[in-house]
């Protein structure tokens, strides 16, 4: 199933920052978000993955068939590695938390808590749960802070399977990670106009 957004407006702090967005994302196919910072891009992404309501637009084809995963790793610090992707795997229903373990190189470190982890080690395992949660569509915000560059290979690779078994990917991400199912949008001509209240038009 695609994930279809149409002439979608979203909104930060009540104030709109993009109008008019439009694409489509199949199954197979990973979209990375471009545009500098402040540009709208990690409040699109919280919009698709149900964060917070558009202000017009439509999104269809998301809802529970989406993974999100921003700048926190969303780890519980006093559970062990394994037993982090063990509660999410529960939380939905899904299994894989073997497969997690090796994509992520998080194998050697299972039994040591989360809070005990490096940065790195701690965003590894918190792109791990995506594995674990069984879901199509993967939302990814900077998803590479505090990876090095072995680190994103993995992350690429993990990716590139995804893709591969029928997932799909929209992220925002400044590193190119080599996937030739990716393609690019660009968010700056989707910029929206300020507005003026009309009480406020006698002032200009």
């Amino acid at each position: 199933m695609d994930l279809q957004v149409s002439d979608l407006m979203v909104a930060r702090g009540g104030v709109p920052v993009l109008d008019g967005v439009d694409f489509t994302l199949s199954p197979g196919r990973a979209l990375v978000l471009r545009g500098p910072n402040g540009s709208g891009k990690t409040t699109l992404l919280r919009t698709v993955a149900g964060l917070q309501p558009p202000l017009e637009g439509r999104i269809e084809g998301a809802g529970d068939r989406i993974a999100y995963a921003a700048h926190a790793d969303g780890l519980k610090t006093q559970l062990t590695v394994r037993e982090n992707l063990t509660f999410w795997a529960r939380v939905f229903a899904h299994d894989g938390v073997e497969a997690a373990l090796d994509a992520f190189d998080l194998r050697g470190l299972e039994d040591r808590p989360a809070g005990t982890l490096s940065a790195g080690q701690k965003r590894r395992l918190g792109l791990a749960r995506l594995m674990v949660t069984g879901r199509p569509v993967w939302v990814l915000d900077e998803p590479t802070v505090s990876l090095d560059v072995a680190s994103v290979a993995l992350f690429a690779e993990a990716v590139r399977r995804h893709l591969a078994q029928g997932g799909s990917a929209l992220m925002a991400t400044h590193i190119d990670l080599g996937l030739a199912e990716a393609d690019a949008l660009d968010v700056t001509p989707f910029r929206a106009t300020p507005r003026v209240a009309a009480h406020d038009e006698a002032f200009l």
